[in-house]
């Protein structure tokens, strides 16, 4: 395959059948997007904000793009504003990886970081800030912009069916930050299908399940308000789960199956084996690995 740009490389990843012990006799379908040119499924959503940004004439030549982000959209707008000719500001609490910052960095933005103790709050704040105080700057919000769930609705959910060929989906099971992605696809494959079960994940320490908010080594999933695209979409569970869970999918997918997943996804997969416990035989389970592990390492995303 011949590309002349690496945009060209977004979307249609490949979606496995995991070879593993899945109760009931079930199936568990992931959606691998860590091949994604910038590593994540963030990159559809970077493309779609810079060219929403652009057809709504919010963006022009000398724009100075400005966005709070936990990594993975920092990479994604990074990514897209470069093709642009750009400048990109990503506002990052500490605690976020270290590589992804890096990632960032390599493409060109400024990083900004803020307290880690603010969490992403500090860094919308920030954000906000930033771009009162610069002219001609634009901050695409990815936790409001409707762009965000539109992205998803767009693309990956219709890769879903066509990928499955028409079989049966009993459940999708994703995890959620800004929950766009979570929010597009619940809302189309509910569209083909209503009988579908939306199955929303969090880390310990997120407040969907009513839990109190705390710090959390799952990274990229959890939240410390509810979305506002979860306004437009039916949920049917909330599914918690500890960190000790998540790593420990982590680690049995790489030793297992040649997997190199981030914990959202090690999340992700913990929950839909939980989940296929308490459902009919012979179930048909679809879920997102969103990005990989390699972007962990400096947080030893293998280490028990």
């Amino acid at each position: 395959m011949l590309i002349k740009n690496i945009s060209e490389l977004i979307g249609q990843t490949p979606l496995i059948e995991l070879q593993l012990d899945i109760p009931n006799h079930s199936r568990i379908f992931a959606k691998l997007e860590m091949f994604n040119p910038g590593g994540s499924i963030k990159d559809r959503l970077g493309q779609s904000l810079i060219n929403d940004g652009i057809a709504r004439q919010v963006i022009n030549q000398d724009t100075v793009i400005i966005e709070p982000t936990a990594g993975n959209t920092g990479i994604g707008l990074a990514l897209a504003a470069q093709q642009h000719h750009l400048r990109t500001i990503l506002v990052v609490p500490e605690k976020f990886s270290y590589e992804k910052q890096q990632l960032m960095q390599a493409l060109g933005a400024e990083i900004v970081n803020t307290p880690s103790n603010a969490g992403i709050k500090g860094a919308i704040e920030k954000a906000k800030a930033l771009a009162a105080d610069i002219d001609n700057s634009y901050v695409p919000m990815q936790f409001a912009n409707p762009a965000n769930p539109k992205t998803y609705y767009q693309t990956l959910a219709p890769e879903l069916i066509a990928d499955l060929n028409g079989a049966k989906i009993t459940s999708f099971v994703a995890g959620a930050g800004s929950g766009g992605a979570f929010s597009g696809v619940a809302q189309y494959l509910n569209e083909y299908d209503s009988t579908i079960q939306n199955i929303v994940v969090e880390p310990e320490g997120s407040i969907l399940n009513g839990g109190p908010a705390h710090a959390h080594r799952t990274e990229g999933i959890g939240v410390e308000f509810i979305p506002p695209f979860f306004k437009n979409v039916r949920i049917d569970q909330t599914l918690t789960v500890s960190d000790a869970d998540a790593f420990q999918q982590v680690r049995d997918v790489a030793a297992h199956l040649g997997l190199f997943i981030g914990s959202s996804s090690g999340a992700a997969l913990a929950a839909s084996l939980k989940l296929a416990e308490t459902l009919p035989a012979h179930s048909t389970i679809v879920t997102i690995f969103s990005d990989s592990s390699e972007r962990y390492m400096s947080d030893k995303i293998y280490e028990k």
